[in-house]
């Protein structure tokens, strides 16, 4: 089953990101993930979340898929540069819902 993965996070060294960025949309399709959306922060509409300057919505095959990016020996250099090149990191998996009649279904 399909995985969304939300990325909220601020830049804190251009260097560092820009090392990641040039390998990571290739590797992360490789391991069966698709960016579906980039986003620069515009303003708040609602909610107290601190705000974050870079939204990335990837789609994975899988949670199994997005652990292998994660876990995948072969990615050991790759990731220490997002790791350096961000901060304020948050990185959510939400499950892929066709409506949201599982999340609003009465319990028994």
């Amino acid at each position: 089953m399909p995985v969304y993965a939300l990325n909220l996070f601020d830049i804190a060294n251009k260097d560092e990101y820009l090392a990641y960025a040039r390998r990571s949309a290739k590797e992360v399709e490789a391991h069966g993930g698709k960016v579906i959306s980039l986003g620069k922060f515009k303003e708040t509409a609602q909610g107290d979340i601190t705000p974050r300057t870079v939204l990335i919505l990837v789609e994975w095959e899988s949670k199994e898929a997005f652990e292998s990016y994660c876990d995948d020996p072969a990615l050991a250099d790759l990731h220490p540069h997002r790791e350096n090149g961000t901060t304020n990191y948050i990185w959510h998996l939400f499950d892929k819902l066709d409506d949201l009649r599982p999340i609003l279904k009465a319990k028994d």
